[in-house]
This record gives structure tokens, sequence and C-alpha cells, in this order.
């Protein structure tokens, strides 16, 4: 049974920091990718980040523009995790942010609902505020 679980979300300051991670199990974790994605209240969910499954060697790890310098994804495939590092948060960061996972690469529409992700997480809640 595959399993998503988010953490590390909470309460944070303008230009404060946090540290997401998604735990995942039950699937061969090492052959998909896994994107993270965010929804504010009243807003469309949208792609913030992406990180492939190892292909020729390497991982490819996308951003959105709106979080280019400012979030880092990570894998951990020993762990079966992948981590977002939220830094220069702004109040717009906030959202709930979700995994979710895809067979082997981002694909070409990532950056956007993640229509083409197969399993989710629960989300975890971001705000940042002063």
């Amino acid at each position: 049974q595959v399993q998503l679980v988010e953490s590390g979300g909470g309460l944070a300051q303008p230009g404060g920091s946090l540290r997401l991670s998604c735990a995942a199990s039950g699937f061969p974790f090492d052959d998909y990718a896994i994107g993270w994605f965010r929804q504010a209240p009243g807003k469309e969910r949208e792609g913030v980040s992406c990180v492939s499954s190892r292909q020729r060697s390497i991982y490819s790890t996308y951003y959105a523009d709106f979080v280019k310098g400012r979030f880092t994804a990570s894998r951990d495939n020993p762990r079966n995790t992948v981590t977002l590092q939220l830094n220069n948060l702004k109040p717009d960061d906030s959202a709930v942010y979700y995994c979710a996972t895809r067979w082997s690469s981002c694909g070409q529409n990532w950056n956007t609902g993640g229509a083409d992700f197969d399993s989710w997480g629960q989300g975890t809640q971001v705000m940042v505020s002063s």
C-alpha cells in the first residue's frame, strides 16, 4: 500500500525557514519521481519542485520560478524520504504542501497541478506570517 506522509510544516516569519519531509513506503521508491505541490485557500494547486528517479546516473531536480533560489529539494533513497528546505519564506508561500509520486520522471507538466501524479500524501500546512 502506497503511503506518503508529509511533516515539518508550521508557522514561520517572513524571511524564515522550514524543512518539510515526505516519508514514503509501499512502492519501489528508487523508481519514482517525487513532486512537491502546494495549494492555498481559493487557489489552484501548483507545482513547487520535483526530483526525478535516477536516470543515467543522475537525479534531475526542478523548481517553479517562484521558489528558485529559496527552496531546495533532495531525496534520500536509503531512507525513502524527500525533503524540501524552504528558506527566505514569504507570506505568499502559505499553503498546504503535498508530496506525490510519478513513475520515473517528473514529466512535462510537473509544475502545473500534478494531474499525472499518482499517489498523494495528506499534506502539511505552512503559514508565513509576522
